[in-house]
């Protein structure tokens, strides 16, 4: 009896030196294995990739009867009049609006198409997903010059559990490296030289501070 308290003993003290150990981890500063995220990282020229579930404004110049708003369907396609099915998943507004204007010519003349996309989801690709201790996870729609305070207001902040200048983005654009990001110091003590811009793609991971 006593060898298995003496062993539970043991166990206890190894469980509680990790909790606090993680817990020290957890309230420390910014990750110290991870370089600090770059201020700037908008991506010059960006242009919307079309994802499942956005919705297109086809305008049809001179044939109201041919303009209409088109959900893209979970398989990437879209249907219009005088057009089955289109893939437009992973093409730009332009790019659809020009294969439409193809489609069209088989009984139109000279088709003038503008697409703009509205309702926007997007791919995977096209959004900046947060997970943890945000007031409420999410993932949001890219938008070109998108911050990380942006992001923040969009999803409510942090949770009064938050290790927040432990986060981390994982950048999928640059084969999911990571950074550290100090959200305490930017939501909590106003400093703005911790603000830094995003990527589409990138995924904001917030942990739990454990005391």
């Amino acid at each position: 009896m006593q060898q298995i308290t003496r062993a539970a003993l043991r166990g206890a003290r190894k469980f509680f030196g990790l909790a606090l150990a993680l817990s020290l981890a957890a309230c420390a500063g910014p990750n110290a294995n991870l370089p600090p995220a770059p201020t700037s990282a908008a991506i010059e020229n960006y242009s919307y990739v079309i994802g499942a579930g956005d919705t297109l404004n086809i305008i049809v110049a001179r044939n109201p009867e041919l303009s209409m708003a088109v959900p893209v369907r979970p398989d990437g396609k879209i249907s219009a009049p005088l057009v089955d099915e289109m893939l437009a998943q992973g093409k730009t507004s332009v790019q659809v609006a020009r294969e439409l204007e193809e489609q069209l010519k088989k009984y139109v003349r000279d088709p003038v198409v503008t697409v703009v996309v509205t309702n926007i989801v997007g791919s995977y690709s096209e959004q900046v997903r947060v997970v943890g201790e945000a007031a409420r996870p999410q993932f949001l729609p890219y938008r070109q010059k998108m911050t990380l305070l942006d992001v923040m207001i969009a999803v409510g902040g942090l949770t009064d559990f938050a290790a927040g200048n432990k986060a981390t983005i994982l950048r999928t654009t640059e084969g999911n490296k990571q950074y550290s990001v100090r959200l305490k110091d930017l939501i909590k003590g106003g400093d703005i030289s911790a603000n830094v811009e995003m990527r589409p793609g990138d995924v904001l991971i917030i942990p739990q501070s454990l005391f």
